[in-house]
């Protein structure tokens, strides 16, 4: 499972785009106008892709800025469903689907 974490958004612009592109870390700091630091703090995983932050990963790449924000949003999802899950399922009592479709009216605000 730990493998599935080791593939953050920051590992796959490193190893799927600047890499392969020879582009440099600091170069494509100067180049997006995104500090240096924040860049690598994505890389190594500490900080995660902002929308400000997929904007300009989108607009340097020539993509869509969805697919950055995508990738973090799914990084995130995996790292709680593998941190959290089983905790929430110990104190969460799940709704019965069935009780839903029978009058969806019980469960509206008030």
């Amino acid at each position: 499972m730990k493998a599935i974490l080791a593939a953050t958004p920051g590992r796959i612009l490193l190893e799927e785009f600047l890499e392969p592109m020879g582009i440099s870390q600091a170069e494509f700091a100067r180049r997006t106008g995104i500090p240096a630091s924040r860049i690598t703090e994505i890389i190594k995983g500490r900080r995660a892709i902002t929308a400000e932050t997929a904007l300009a990963f989108g607009i340097f790449f020539n993509m869509e800025a969805q697919f950055w924000m995508n990738l973090q949003s799914h990084y995130d999802l995996r790292r709680a469903r593998f941190e959290k899950e089983a905790e929430l399922r110990k104190r969460i009592e799940p709704l019965p689907v069935a009780a839903v479709a029978e009058d969806p009216a019980k469960y509206k605000s008030q």
